[in-house]
């Protein structure tokens, strides 16, 4: 049998296809399940001048987005995960939360360090500081920041050899937490009120002092006083962190008490 000029006369290589055979359909669905486009071949998206993803079409915005998320699922905080500054009550101060969140964009643009670093949101237990934390994450989120948010006493266990979730080394955790655009740390110095470990200590102001270091904004939220009160055994902040952290805290910092009432309280008491 003769051989005409259009046929091939060897077989095609075996092995993967050459990127440019990948339609267009392939990769789009590459991307959106988040793979390693730059095992592919396919070059990164350049960084966005301002340090913002907004368009979350970009897969390392919907990555950030999916870290945040993955952050509250982790802290058993699902319900919160479609709470924003709407959701909020006078009492827990969305105004001033819109306002600071304002601000860290700005400096984000614009590359500077905000003015006001820290936003503490003290209040009794049950007032609503975590549902106005997590709101604050939300809108930072959407609005391209990569922020995280963790439970102090989670991070604490978390720092320790093999005790972090997802397969990370306990170096990467601290990694992450520090270098985040924004950081929740929910119930700062919760759980030692009473007594605290030199673990405790020396993590706890290695991530804060970290991050005060590196101008990333924190908001911190805490049952606790900043200082022990007369006639009182359980600790005030400053007892935990020393006074020297506590006051480079407090230098660039603003307060928003939340005052109010226990919103778990049940209506009725309950007879035991």
């Amino acid at each position: 049998m003769s051989v005409t000029a259009d046929t091939p006369t060897t077989a095609p290589a075996r092995g993967m296809n050459a990127l440019g055979d990948l339609s267009a359909h392939l990769l789009s669905v590459l991307k959106n399940n988040g793979a390693d486009m730059s095992q592919l071949g396919v070059p990164p998206q350049p960084e966005p001048e301002d340090g913002l993803w907004e368009d979350v079409s970009v897969p390392q915005a919907r990555a950030r987005q999916s870290m945040w998320r993955n952050s509250i699922i982790d802290a058993a905080h699902d319900d919160y995960v479609p709470f924003r500054f709407d959701h909020l009550d006078e009492a827990q101060k969305p105004k001033t939360l819109q306002s600071w969140l304002d601000s860290l964009i700005e400096a984000k643009k614009l590359d500077a360090r905000p003015e006001i670093l820290n936003m503490i949101l003290p209040g009794n237990i049950g007032s609503g500081k975590t549902a106005a934390a997590i709101s604050l994450g939300n809108e930072a989120a959407e609005r391209g920041l990569w922020t995280l948010f963790v439970k102090h006493a989670t991070y604490l266990t978390w720092r320790r050899p093999d005790s972090a979730p997802h397969n990370m080394k306990a170096w990467e955790v601290r990694k992450r937490f520090v270098e985040c655009d924004l950081l929740v740390l929910d119930e700062l110095c919760g759980e030692m009120d009473v007594t605290a470990t030199e673990f405790a200590r020396k993590e706890t102001i290695d991530l804060i002092d970290a991050r005060i270091a590196a101008g990333r904004p924190t908001a911190y939220t805490t049952n606790l006083r900043s200082r022990r009160q007369p006639g009182s055994q359980a600790m005030g902040v400053v007892d935990i962190l020393g006074e020297r952290l506590l006051s480079r805290l407090e230098s660039s910092a603003h307060l928003a008490k939340i005052v109010g009432p226990d919103r778990r309280k049940p209506t009725q008491p309950l007879d035991w």
